[in-house]
């Protein structure tokens, strides 16, 4: 069956989709919600057990507290207050902890560690998926049962300054507020002073029963500099003083006889040594929460904090506020809370919390009567009525206190079993809707690599064999198997599975459609795909048709891109996959060194006058190189492997990343030190003149004033914000805080894209000039490399230095010496991107995601910059190795003596446009949809991987072969006429 290559990339596109939409829907399964009425209400509480119809059956125990101050310090770590220098940085609130009235904990933040995520945990109680990452960038009203409804509702007057996004969360719901962007990082001061500036009012008025306070200069500061900065220290004795501030003014006001106060300090989330947060490092993860009340009792010492989960601080404020708990809290009441309360007190506060999480158990999971928690709290319940029966009756006896404090016992490892039970039910996947999802998108990304080369040929069709499958054997006894298979599944499965819940037709087409590409897959696969001979000493040979014939080396970058995306099967090998990268590079430049030896060395002793005869040069006339210009370059290419590997080994040292072993001290961290920031600014300057050198050579002379202007404002911006230091710079004064000097650098990038992309344009529109389409995509290539010099820190600019100088090594004496062709070269390229991505101090964890770089320039918060930025500065690696690859497979295009069948050429382009849009596809989701990088299994996502490289290979391949063939025809036909051409 002949299908259009347009109609088949278009059907693979949609289909694509449809398997990514499954598997997203496996991974981000819609969250369990409980079954009641929308929000909880006072009159829907439990009545106490066995208390049959008396007025008190649906008692509510009297509030805890009257007023409560929630200070929220983004990114405060625990160590920060319960530390070694907790002292040191907030003495005050230390001295509280260890001798006040307080409750200290060390606060479990699950895991996105972002803003958002962590204020819904907080006022739901319930635990946020990563999918609230993406909500993060624009946090909509949130609809769920929350503890700020809560209050609103029963007349609490709420107050609230700091962090625009509970703004956004929660409209409408304060009485004032005063709100300020978080994510312009550069304001680490403005942005704690627009807070602190109504406190003194706030404090002395009356007129509010909740003050919700969000500073955010701290995590500012650690996006900028990190943990370790001395700008932490002022910082944290900031906070410290208004802390000291709001307990005093609480004290003062507080009345004789009335309901005390409650002040809450507390982080949404820590920060990693690199000061950035996201993932679930035990730094992003711990937090303070410090309860400071005359309720509690006041402390002898310091004792060391109790564990807590995040979100058990929900459930402690609304029964503290005496409101109902949030219905989707998994939350359980923090007992050291209620210890002064009355034993009736605590075992109402512990019923009602055990109540409702009882009936967020039945709503979540269908065996929940199985659940050890739910058995446990209905044991615990029976035995609270037989208490509440002799409490009513009058009993007084020793007896009964012991049989209060039983039951107590209980209901706590009651909760504590439920909420466990919750939160590991919130964290599962649907992993039958992932597999489903996965298995679609491998087959068609297997099916789309086999039929790339007759998709992109003359005749621009796929022969697909879909009629000789449908009427196959095979064909019906897959179908029948996979049949079975979800039968069996849907009927074993513990949870509900969103494929299981799909009606029989579409379950039928799906298995129809799954066993039939299976079958077309081996079909094409045992027609396509088998193994010519190999040729010595030579490149891997195409032999006509579909048949391929495979040297070494394109076993080895096969094997290798295939194995890669194999192995992040495993969570292992997904956290620490810089490792993997850095085997498969060393071990490419080994195979390199080999091809190397092999050519200069075996094979030159029996062929190599006449290899240097048959070969043309770039003027297409034999070779006729000095012997010692021959020789130089033979020892280069001998040396550019070795070089390489030397490179690669120290830039691994340079940043440490993954998970095992981030925490250890790195080259970067010594580099970024006070006392060696002088070896820092040296080291800053070499690499920028080393840049110049290495880009400016393929650029016009106006492009090369402006690099060379852009990269001295590329020092004068370190310099101005402290990184590195001018020699007549005075030591602790910066002349601005770089704004200027990065605008400086922007107008110069744009200069030079401008420039080349004038050239290009130029070359194909108005002159077919070879010399000047090169010379504006390099141009172009240039003016990305001098933005991405900006936007790296000081210490990562050896990273894009040898990044350079290993590209222009391998072009002249590697790739073009060996007469590697597109295919070898493109994979080369897509290795070292993905080993640069790592080199930069990347990982799969988005805490290491530098979004300080987003503002460079920048004196406020635009979105669209900033995204931008940040995502340029992450893949950096990857996408000036993708530009490399476009910039030297078109100049050495350019140069082949083969050069007449330009607009026959131009024609098979257009007609390859469905596979390339296909190709930009993928590139797209490679290199901007990060959060899909970070959150989805890797084995997917490499999977994308995989089919951008192949399917570049194979398009610029196809391009290969078409163009030699379309220029042999022309020269016949030119001969045959007796044309000649120039």
């Amino acid at each position: 069956m002949k299908v259009r290559s347009s109609v088949f990339a278009s059907f693979i596109l949609i289909s694509e989709v449809v398997g990514i939409a499954l598997f997203l829907r496996g991974f981000f399964p819609a969250p369990v919600r409980s079954s009641l009425s929308s929000k909880s209400k006072l009159s829907d509480l439990p009545s106490e057990p066995l208390t049959g119809s008396s007025p008190n059956a649906s008692r509510l125990p009297p509030p805890l507290f009257k007023r409560v101050v929630v200070m929220l310090v983004d990114a405060l770590r625990e160590d920060f207050v319960f530390g070694p220098g907790g002292r040191r940085y907030m003495p005050y609130t230390r001295h509280v902890v260890e001798r006040g009235s307080s409750q200290s904990f060390v606060a479990k933040a699950r895991p996105p560690t972002v803003t958002m995520p962590r204020i819904k945990a907080l006022t739901t109680g319930s635990i946020p998926g990563f999918i609230d990452v993406v909500m993060n960038l624009n946090s909509p009203a949130l609809l769920e049962d929350n503890l700020i409804w809560q209050a609103k509702t029963a007349g609490k007057r709420i107050v609230f300054y700091g962090d625009d996004t509970w703004v956004r969360l929660f409209p409408k719901h304060f009485m004032e507020y005063d709100g300020t962007t978080s994510f312009f990082v550069s304001d680490y001061t403005e942005v704690d002073n627009n807070v602190t500036r109504h406190l003194d009012s706030t404090l002395k008025r009356d007129d509010w029963d909740i003050l919700i306070l969000h500073y955010l200069g701290l995590d500012h500061i650690g996006h900028i500099s990190g943990p370790h900065s001395s700008l932490i220290q002022p910082k944290l004795l900031e906070m410290d003083d208004i802390l000291k501030k709001i307990h005093s003014a609480l004290i003062s006001k507080e009345a004789e006889g009335s309901l005390p106060y409650l002040l809450v300090l507390c982080g949404d989330h820590g920060m990693s040594e690199t000061g950035s947060h996201g993932g679930s490092s035990e730094p992003e993860v711990n937090t303070p929460l410090v309860l400071i009340s005359p309720a509690f009792k006041r402390k002898v010492g310091l004792e060391k904090p109790e564990v807590v989960e995040q979100v058990d601080l929900t459930p402690t404020l609304a029964l503290g506020l005496g409101l109902p708990i949030s219905q989707n809290s998994v939350g359980h009441v923090i007992p050291g809370v209620l210890e002064e309360s009355s034993l009736r007190d605590q075992l109402r506060f512990l019923h009602l919390n055990g109540h409702q999480l009882s009936c967020l158990l039945k709503d979540s999971m269908p065996d929940y009567e199985k659940e050890a928690g739910f058995e446990q709290f209905r044991v615990a319940e029976k035995a609270h009525g037989s208490w509440m029966k002799l409490y009513l009756e009058g009993n007084t006896s020793e007896v009964l206190t012991n049989m209060g404090k039983k039951v107590l016992k209980q209901y706590l490892e009651a909760l504590a079993a439920m909420s466990s039970a919750l939160s590991k039910q919130l964290g599962k996947y649907d992993m039958y809707s992932m597999i489903a999802g996965m298995v679609f998108v491998f087959q068609l990304l297997l099916v789309l690599l086999l039929a790339m080369p007759e998709a992109l040929s003359g005749e621009a069709a796929v022969d697909l064999p879909v009629l000789s499958v449908l009427l196959s054997l095979p064909f019906y006894l897959l179908c029948l198997l996979l049949a079975s298979v979800h039968v069996l599944v849907c009927t074993s499965a513990e949870s509900s599975c969103y494929f299981c819940s799909l009606s029989w037709g579409l379950v039928f087409a799906a298995v129809a459609f799954s066993s039939a590409m299976f079958c077309i897959l081996v079909s094409m696969a045992t027609r396509r795909l088998p193994l010519g001979p190999k040729i010595h000493g030579k490149s891997p040979l195409r032999s006509s048709g579909s048949e391929w014939s495979l040297s070494e080396l394109d076993v080895l970058l096969l094997a290798g891109t295939v194995g890669h995306t194999l192995s992040l099967a495993a969570s292992s090998f997904v956290e620490e996959e810089h490792q993997t990268w850095y085997f498969l590079l060393n071990t490419l430049c080994l195979a390199v060194f080999q091809d190397v030896c092999r050519k200069y060395f075996r094979e030159q002793r029996g062929s190599g006058d006449e290899e240097e005869h048959i070969l043309p040069s770039k003027d297409c006339h034999p070779t006729a190189h000095p012997k010692a210009e021959i020789c130089s370059e033979k020892w280069l290419a001998l040396a550019t492997p070795p070089f390489t590997l030397v490179c690669c080994r120290l830039l691994r040292s340079l940043n440490q990343t993954g998970v095992q072993w981030a925490h250890l001290p790195d080259v970067g961290h010594w580099l970024n030190s006070s006392e060696h920031r002088m070896v820092l600014s040296l080291l800053a300057a070499f690499c920028l003149v080393l840049i110049y050198l290495l880009v400016q050579r393929r650029c016009s002379w106006v492009s090369k004033v402006a690099l060379a202007l852009g990269l001295l404002g590329v020092y004068s911006y370190r310099a101005a914000v402290g990184n590195v230091w001018f020699p007549w710079q005075h030591s602790g004064r910066t002349m601005s805080k770089g704004t200027v000097e990065a605008r400086f650098v922007y107008v110069f990038v744009l200069g030079i894209l401008f420039t080349g992309t004038k050239d290009l344009l130029r070359s194909q529109i108005i002159t077919a000039d070879a010399k000047l389409k090169s010379r504006g995509l390099w141009e172009i290539y240039s003016g990305l490399v001098l933005l991405v010099s900006l936007l790296f820190r000081a210490h990562n600019l050896p990273v894009l230095c040898c990044s350079l100088l290993i590209q222009t090594l391998m072009a002249q004496f590697i790739w073009k010496e060996l007469h590697y062709d597109a295919a070898q070269t493109t994979i080369m390229h897509y290795w070292f991107g993905q080993a640069f991505f790592y080199f930069q101090g990347n990982s799969n964890n988005i805490a290491t995601v530098d979004i300080s770089v987003g503002f460079i320039g920048l004196e406020s918060y635009i979105e669209a910059p900033a995204i931008f930025l940040t995502a340029l500065s992450t893949y950096a690696g990857p996408l000036l190795w993708a530009c490399h690859l476009v910039c030297y497979l078109s100049s050495e295009r350019d140069k082949s003596p083969v050069a007449v069948g330009h607009g026959c050429y131009c024609l098979a382009l257009l007609r390859s446009v469905p596979a390339a849009a296909y190709i930009v596809l993928v590139t797209v989701l490679r290199y901007h949809l990060f959060i899909w990088s970070v959150f989805s299994p890797k084995l997917l996502y490499e999977s994308m991987h995989l089919l951008l490289t192949a399917g570049v290979c194979l398009f610029f391949y196809t391009m290969e072969q078409s163009h030699s063939s379309i220029g042999v025809v022309a020269v016949t036909h030119l001969d045959r006429d007796n044309l000649s051409v120039d």
